[in-house]
């Protein structure tokens, strides 16, 4: 699937078609004289989805556009190299856009939130954090550190203005039903979306898609999360229930606490979330992206237009730029005039390298609150909640939880010590909002800066849509789907 443009000379009229094949019948990508048609941030366009029941697999955009041979290809700068700034290189370049990511560390490396995290592709996950009286939460978030969402008492004087309108948001199941009805225009067909990028850029065998498991110990233990499964329904999801004997079948080394399943056929898994990136990165400079090992710092705006992204190697003049920085995004949207209340979910993983039990399917438990399945590197058991800023060091005491939460699960792994060399604990930073939406639209002070972050538990399941819609809007076409929900000026 190569990335690929043509040059155009005088006046003309282009189109270019995109078809996205389902990955279990080989994919294709093809463009006709598209690059150059799409290099304007501005212009006549039009996308043509089909999103029947909130999917949109096939893909085609019509691009009718008039310049002159002195036009030039429009110069984006992608701050950050994540899962999402990696995607909307990729789909920049495919427009025809020029591109320079910013980026001071190595793309997928352990400092990335993408690295670590549990490396499901959930296209159900449309159940924001906040529910339905979690207000009555917050004491015994205070009050026990090492719970599945902890608050520091240190930061929580920085942290109530985001606490308050994180609880705000789920204050009703109205409210949760609303924004699962638009996490789900951004997380429909993530598996296949997925699947293509990295058929794309050469590790097909990062990304499988052969459902997520959610296991209960009782059924009163499911029904008490009926609320959330109530609200997934409702935008068209659906599962599987499997009893206790089709669980055991299935699930073999799980412990026999759990006695029911809820599988999720649609879901899908990326086997090295870290790699996947870096895989991303790469194909992006294959592709024809430049990168500087720099941090960005702020932008140089004229009139409402921009002109340079300052970094600290210097400034790189540019017709766009991109914030999709993650948790670190927030001084930049300040910088171009959109403060916003982002915050760090922390968020911590553990990995048995040897390990020789685990789940056949990636599975969630409901009375852990933590994800486990297999990595390339070995078994990974993630989750957890703590609020408490960037700078903050490390609770491993939080790690030491998963791994012991891990082999209570799967109790043939009980003689793994938790200093074993084998084990590995790892802290990352979810780049959060408090109402569960990103933040995705142009910046007030200049409609040439888009802001891309803050999708808090799913940014890589995200990404591959984020990138795309990121993209329509700097070649001025209409996003496929409808954006207004995540527009970075709501919060005021």
């Amino acid at each position: 699937m190569p990335l690929s443009g043509g040059r155009s000379n005088g006046s003309v009229h282009e189109t270019a078609s995109l078809t996205a094949a389902d990955p279990g019948h080989g994919c294709s990508l093809a463009f006709a004289d598209s690059a150059e048609a799409l290099r304007s941030h501005r212009g006549p366009c039009a996308w043509e989805v089909s999103a029947a029941s909130g999917r949109s697999t096939i893909l085609n955009m019509t691009v009718a556009r008039q310049f002159s041979a002195v036009d030039v290809r429009r110069h984006v700068v992608v701050i950050g190299a994540g899962a999402v700034g990696s995607v909307t290189a990729i789909e920049a370049l495919r427009a025809g856009l020029r591109v320079t990511v910013v980026e001071p560390d190595e793309p997928g490396g352990p400092q990335a939130t993408s690295y670590g995290n549990a490396g499901w592709l959930s296209s159900h996950s449309v159940v924001p954090p906040a529910l339905p009286g979690a207000w009555r939460k917050v004491p015994g978030w205070l009050a026990d550190p090492l719970g599945p969402l902890a608050l520091r008492w240190r930061y929580l004087p920085r942290a109530t203005p985001w606490l308050l309108r994180y609880l705000a948001s789920g204050w009703t199941e109205a409210r949760v039903q609303r924004t699962a009805k638009v996490l789900r225009t951004l997380l429909a067909d993530a598996p296949m979306l997925h699947a293509l990028l990295a058929a794309e850029a050469g590790v097909p065998q990062l990304i499988e898609q052969r459902g997520l498991l959610h296991a209960y110990r009782s059924r009163s233990e499911f029904e008490a999360d009926a609320l959330g499964w109530r609200v997934r329904g409702r935008v068209g999801i659906r599962w599987e229930e499997w009893d206790e004997d089709e669980l055991r079948r299935r699930e073999p080394d799980l412990d026999v606490r759990y006695t029911l399943g809820i599988f999720v056929p649609e879901a899908g898994h990326c086997r090295n979330p870290g790699a996947y990136v870096a895989a991303l990165a790469r194909h992006a400079l294959a592709a024809g992206a430049r990168r500087t090992a720099a941090r960005a710092t702020g932008f140089r705006i004229d009139g409402g237009r921009l002109r340079a992204v300052h970094t600290e190697a210097g400034d790189i003049a540019c017709d766009a730029a991109v914030i999709c920085a993650g948790a670190r995004s927030a001084a930049l949207a300040a910088a171009a005039g959109s403060p916003v209340p982002l915050e760090s979910e922390r968020g911590y993983h553990v990995v048995v390298e040897d390990a020789m039990v685990g789940p056949r399917t990636p599975v969630m438990v409901a009375d852990g609150k933590l994800i486990a399945h297999w990595m390339d590197g070995g078994l990974r058991a993630a989750g957890q909640v703590e609020i408490g800023g960037l700078e903050a060091a490390p609770d491993w005491r939080r790690a030491e939880i998963l791994h012991r939460h891990l082999k209570s699960m799967f109790p043939r792994l009980a003689q793994v010590a938790p200093d074993s060399p084998s084990v590995k604990r790892w802290l990352g930073h979810r780049p959060s909002m408090p109402d569960g939406l990103p933040c995705i639209g142009p910046a007030r002070a200049s409609a040439d800066i888009i802001l891309a972050f803050g999708h808090g538990h799913v940014g890589l399941c995200g990404s591959a849509r984020t990138g795309r819609l990121v993209t329509q809007l700097l070649a001025g076409a209409a996003p496929e789907v409808a954006l207004a929900p995540f527009d970075p000026q709501r919060f005021g």
